[in-house]
C-alpha cells in the first residue's frame, strides 16, 4: 500500500534477484478489490530513490560502509548516554510509514524504555489536527464514516482536499456516487478534484474557519438545524451559535459570496459526507476549522450511514501510529493524562509507573526547539518534511543523529549512524488504513544481507538500551501483534479480537473488533430493532457529542509590502512525502505555480519574462530558486509549491497550532525576487539574518 486507503496489492517478487518483478491490485482483499493508482503501483515496484544497502557511521566527516554491530554500538552508546543524563534529551521521531508491530515497538522504547516525552511520528505534521476534533467532539479518535458509506452519500462535500490526486481508488468510489448527486469542493486552487466537480468554492487561503462558521449562521438564520437530533444526542450547541461572528462578515473573511455559503448550507440538506485533508489540518486554525466542519454535520444531522465528518489521511500506516505507538495516547487510545491507564500500560510492559511519561510531549516542532543532544528518526526525513527546515538542519546538526530508513534522503547525509531498513514489499506485518481496518503484509522478497526489518533495528536497539523490554531479534511479529491487541482489549480502539490467524482468514478486519467474529462498522451508532429508531453513544462524559467553541488562532504569518503574494503547499499526482522514492522525477528546483497575472504583476521577478521564468521565492525565513509555471488554477496573489520537493519547507512557519501542535504548513507570506539579486540557496533573507 502507498496511502492511507490502504489499497490490498499482490507483490511478485524477482526469481532471479532482490525486489520485485511485478505488483498489481489484489482482486481479493476486501477494500480495494483488485483496483490500484499508478503510484501506487510504480513505487513499489520501481522506486527510483537511492537504496540505503549497508550500515553507515561518520568518520571524519563522511558516511563510510561499516558493520551492524559497530552501526549499532554507536547508535546506542549515545541513547544511553543522553537518557542517563536526561531521557528527554533523546528525541525519537516515527513515521506513518513502519508497520503496527514496529511502530509499537518503537513506542514501548522510547515511552518505557527511554522515557522520554520527546517522542512523536510525522502523521503529527499531518493529522493531529483532526484527531483533536474528533476527542473534542465525540471522545475519541477516527472517522465515524467508512467506506460503505461512501455509495450511499447523496452529496459528497471535500474541503481542503485533492483526493483526485492523493485518493485515486478512494476518489473513483466518491466520482461513481456523486453522478446521482453533488460533488462540490472548497479549496483556494483549482484542483484536479476541483476540475470534475459540479462546483468549486475559490476560498481566500487560510479563510476555511470563517466559511465553516459561516455555513453554520446560515443554516441556523434558514431554519435547517436539525432540531430533534440536536437536542437528544448534542451538547454545546447554544453556546456556539451565540459566539458565531455575522454570516456577512464570515463570508467576506473567507473571500466568497453570500450565494456560495447558501449553495454550501443547501448541500447539506441531503445526506452527505464532508471529507477534509491537509489544507484544514495544516493550520494554526486547524483543530479548530476541523472542529466547525464536525459542527456542520451535528447540526444538519448528517451522523451515519451515508454521512459525517470523513477527514483524509495521508501515509499509508497513519491510523496504526495513532493506535498503537504510544505518540498521543497509549496502544488502544489510552489518555496519556489517566493514571490508571498509565498503570496498565506500565504493568503490560514490567516497568515502573514513574518511567512512563505523564503527557505525549510537544510534538514534533516542539522536540526539536529543545534542541535535544540524540535524535533517532525512522522511516522520516525531517530535514525536508519539517516546517522551517533551515532552523530543523541546525538541530539536526548540532545533536548526535541516527537515521533509519530504506533510502537515502537529506537527512541521512546529516546522520552520524545510518540503520538500512526494510520497506514494503520486503516486510512482515500489518497496517491500519484511514477507515480503521486492519491488513496484513508480507514480504514477497528477501532483503539483501545489509538491510535488516524495522522491527529486529528496534528490538536489537533496545537490548542494549533498555534489555529485557523487548525480545531479542530476529522478533515475530505475530507475537508482538498480540502482546499490542491484548493491551487494546476494552478500549474506544480495540482491536483484541484480532489475530494473524483470523487476518489470513478474512484478508482485512475494520476495528473495534472485541472478539473473534465482531467487525467494527458506523461509529457511536446502532440501529434499534424494536424502535427503528437509532441508537446513539459517545465515549464522552455525558455519552452526548460536543459541539466545538474554538475560535482559533490569528495567521502567524501575514503578507505585507514586502512579503506580498501567500505561498501555498499541495500534493502531486506521483508524489509521495519528501520525494526520496521518486528522485530522478523531482527537478533541482521546485516548480512554482502561478496564475498569470501574478506573474505579470511581478515580471521584475523573473529571469526572462520571455522564456526564462527562473526566479526565487523569498520568505521571512529562507529563498528558495524555483521556475515559474503560469497556471490559471492558482487565485491571484497565490503561489503553490509541491510538498514533496525537499526544498518547500524551507520557507514555511514553524507556528503550530496550540491545540494539536500541528505546523501551519499552507500559508506564509513570500515575494518574488530575481535570481541575480538573492543566492541560490537557503540562506535567511537579510532583514531577519543576524
Amino acid at each position: 500500500m502507498r496511502c492511507a486507503v490502504g489499497c490490498g496489492h499482490v507483490h511478485l517478487g524477482s526469481d532471479t534477484a532482490y525486489g520485485l518483478d511485478a505488483v498489481r491490485g489484489d482482486p481479493s482483499h476486501p477494500v480495494n478489490n483488485g483496483l490500484a493508482c499508478g503510484r501506487g503501483i510504480r513505487e513499489s515496484a520501481d522506486p527510483d530513490g537511492s537504496w540505503l544497502t549497508r550500515p553507515l557511521v561518520r568518520e571524519n566527516g563522511e558516511l563510510r560502509q561499516t558493520s551492524w554491530s559497530t552501526a549499532l554500538s554507536r547508535a546506542s552508546d549515545a541513547i544511553a548516554d543522553a537518557m542517563a543524563d536526561d531521557p528527554d534529551e533523546v528525541a525519537v521521531l516515527g513515521s506513518g510509514q513502519q508497520t503496527n508491530e514496529a511502530a509499537y515497538a518503537l513506542g514501548k522504547l522510547a515511552r518505557g524504555g527511554i522515557g522520554t516525552r520527546h517522542y512523536d511520528a510525522n502523521t503529527t505534521l499531518c493529522m493531529a489536527s483532526a484527531v483533536k476534533a474528533y476527542y473534542r467532539a465525540f471522545g475519541s479518535d477516527a472517522p465515524p464514516p467508512t467506506y460503505d458509506d461512501v455509495p450511499e452519500a447523496e452529496t459528497h462535500l471535500v474541503w481542503g482536499a485533492n483526493p483526485a490526486v492523493a485518493h485515486p481508488v478512494m476518489f473513483r468510489w466518491i466520482r461513481q456516487s456523486a453522478d446521482d448527486g453533488d460533488l462540490v469542493v472548497v479549496d483556494p486552487v483549482e484542483t484536479e478534484t476541483a476540475g470534475v466537480a459540479d462546483d468549486h468554492v475559490a476560498i481566500d487561503p487560510g479563510g476555511d474557519l470563517a466559511l465553516a462558521q459561516a455555513v453554520l449562521g446560515h443554516l441556523v438564520e434558514t431554519d435547517r438545524v436539525d432540531e430533534a437530533f440536536v437536542e437528544a444526542h448534542t451538547e454545546g450547541f447554544d453556546r456556539v451559535v451565540d459566539e458565531l461572528p455575522p454570516v456577512e462578515e464570515g463570508a467576506s473573511a473567507a473571500g466568497v459570496t453570500l450565494d456560495a455559503v447558501e449553495k454550501l448550507a443547501s448541500l447539506l440538506d441531503a445526506p452527505t459526507l464532508v471529507y477534509w485533508g491537509m489544507g484544514v489540518n495544516q493550520s494554526v486554525r486547524g483543530t479548530a476549522t476541523a472542529g466547525a466542519l464536525v459542527n456542520l454535520c451535528l447540526a444538519s444531522g448528517n451522523l451515519g450511514p451515508g454521512s459525517g465528518p470523513f477527514s483524509l489521511t495521508g501515509q499509508a500506516n497513519s491510523m496504526g501510529t495513532r493506535v498503537v505507538s504510544s505518540k498521543g495516547t497509549w496502544p488502544g487510545h489510552r489518555p496519556f493524562e489517566h493514571p490508571d491507564h498509565r498503570r496498565t500500560v506500565a504493568e503490560a510492559w514490567d516497568v515502573p509507573v514513574s518511567r512512563l511519561p505523564d503527557d505525549n510531549g510537544p510534538g514534533p516542532v516542539g522536540m526539536f526547539e529543545s534542541s535535544p543532544s540524540v535524535v533517532w528518526t525512522v522511516a522520516t526525513n525531517p530535514l525536508a518534511g519539517f516546517p522551517d527546515a533551515t532552523a530543523a538542519r541546525e538541530v539536526l546538526d548540532d545533536a548526535f543523529l541516527v537515521v533509519q530508513d530504506a533510502f537515502r534522503s537529506e537527512t541521512v547525509e546529516l546522520a552520524d549512524v545510518v540503520l538500512p531498513a526494510a520497506t514494503w514489499g520486503e516486510s512482515e506485518g500489518t497496517t491500519m488504513n484511514m477507515e480503521r481496518t486492519v491488513s496484513r503484509v508480507r514480504p514477497a522478497t528477501e532483503t539483501p544481507p545489509g538491510v535488516r526489518q524495522d522491527l529486529d533495528i528496534i528490538a536489537d536497539v533496545a537490548a542494549r538500551v533498555a534489555p529485557g523490554l523487548l525480545p531479542r531479534p530476529s522478533v515475530s511479529p505475530s507475537e508482538l501483534f498480540d502482546e499490542f491487541a491484548a493491551l487494546t482489549a476494552g478500549t474506544d480502539a480495540d482491536c483484541s479480537g484480532l489475530s494473524y490467524t483470523r487476518l489470513d482468514g478474512e484478508r482485512a478486519v475494520r476495528w473495534p473488533a472485541p472478539d473473534p467474529t465482531s467487525e467494527g462498522g458506523y461509529r457511536y451508532y446502532e440501529d434499534s430493532a424494536e424502535s427503528g429508531d437509532p441508537t446513539w453513544s459517545f465515549p464522552t462524559p455525558s455519552g452526548k457529542a460536543q459541539f466545538s467553541a474554538l475560535s482559533g488562532s490569528s495567521l502567524p504569518d501575514p503578507t505585507d509590502e514586502s512579503y506580498p503574494l501567500t505561498l501555498t503547499t499541495g500534493r502531486e499526482a506521483d508524489g509521495y512525502n519528501t520525494g526520496v522514492r521518486t528522485r530522478s522525477d523531482t527537478p533541482d528546483h521546485p516548480v512554482a505555480r502561478a496564475h498569470p497575472d501574478t506573474i505579470d504583476a511581478h515580471r521584475d521577478a523573473v529571469a526572462d519574462s520571455e522564456g526564462d521564468r527562473r526566479t526565487t521565492v523569498v520568505s521571512r525565513r529562507a529563498s528558495v530558486p524555483a521556475t515559474l509555471d503560469p497556471d490559471d488554477a492558482v487565485p491571484p496573489g497565490v503561489v503553490w509549491l509541491s510538498i514533496h520537493h525537499p526544498m518547500t519547507n524551507r520557507l514555511t512557519t514553524p507556528a503550530v497550532d496550540p491545540q494539536s501542535n500541528e505546523p501551519n504548513f499552507k500559508q506564509c507570506a513570500v515575494r518574488l525576487e530575481r535570481p541575480e539579486t538573492t543566492a541560490a540557496s537557503d540562506r535567511l533573507p537579510a532583514e531577519v539574518s543576524d
